[in-house]
């Protein structure tokens, strides 16, 4: 069993990023600029906002944090996504999600300029995904093939069963991990909660994709020996033995699966840096994009 290490893949491919800045920067080019949009405080979103401000700085990367309050309106919100659109120094727009319940998510995301979708959520942005054009891939997933990548894990011709069919992992997943190209070609099984005797999918499953939000939903009975697992799942569990009083899991049972698996991601310190590597990427790519 391996474990995939997202800290030092996240590294390896942040130092290529930040020698590509270097290098742009050396011959007089644009410097990536990434504009992220909190609303409210939520303490979850504060740490994800946070560490892709500060990553954005030890890249090269400029940044900039707009901080809402939690009762701003949809249409002050709408009104702020535009003004970015307007910005020719800002190359990357981000949303941090979730959003207050008054706030509809898809009228925020579609506001955003398909040149700027640096999280991939645009329609226009799926819908190339899903044609195989060139786009922004959703970051999470396209962390997830950039960790696949770079451990050499050759997925052709397997079986993979994607737990979970939102539209920011399961959904987008499961059309990258099919398409033609390298990391792809697989055999795909979008499954979720309707989804009747799961367990007799992923027992035949090469590839398990968790991402359904469920602390420790699967199971060591429900993977075959040899198994690869991918844990998109971040939840926060009560734990007496912690001074926080909690800490965090996966969607994976980790203790009890691991020993059966060829390859599995930890929960920290797995997916959730190569999410913030796909962010960067796109932040990079969009950049380059003559406007």
């Amino acid at each position: 069993m391996q474990i995939l290490d997202g800290l030092a893949v996240s590294a390896h491919i942040k130092e290529q990023i930040k020698s590509e800045v270097a290098t742009i920067k050396s011959k007089g080019g644009k410097t990536p600029h990434l504009a992220a949009i909190l609303v409210g405080n939520n303490p979850a979103s504060e740490a994800y906002v946070g560490s892709k401000v500060r990553t954005c700085s030890e890249l090269g990367f400029g940044s900039t944090l707009l901080r809402f309050d939690s009762d701003m309106s949809e249409a002050d919100l709408l009104a702020e996504v535009q003004k970015l659109n307007e910005d020719k120094d800002i190359d990357g727009i981000l949303v941090q999600l979730p959003l207050p319940k008054h706030i509809s998510e898809n009228a925020v995301i579609n506001a955003i300029h398909p040149d700027k979708d640096v999280d991939g959520f645009h329609p226009i942005s799926q819908g190339k995904m899903l044609l195989g054009q060139d786009t922004f891939l959703p970051a999470t997933p396209y962390g997830i093939l950039l960790m696949l990548e770079y451990y050499g894990i050759d997925i052709s011709g397997k079986h993979c069963v994607v737990i979970g069919r939102s539209n920011i992992v399961g959904s987008p997943m499961s059309v990258l991990l099919a398409r033609n190209a390298h990391p792809g070609n697989a055999t795909v099984t979008l499954t979720h909660s309707r989804t009747k005797d799961l367990k007799a999918m992923t027992l035949q499953a090469d590839v398990i994709v968790a991402a359904i939000g469920k602390p420790k939903f699967l199971t060591s009975d429900m993977v075959k020996d040899g198994a690869i697992i991918i844990d998109v799942g971040i939840n926060r569990i009560d734990d007496a033995t912690r001074k926080s009083g909690s800490r965090l899991v996966g969607d994976v049972d980790f203790d009890a699966v691991a020993p059966k698996c060829s390859y599995i991601t930890p929960v920290p310190k797995g997916v959730g840096p190569m999410t913030i590597c796909g962010l960067m990427k796109n932040t990079l790519k969009a950049s380059q994009i003559a406007r």
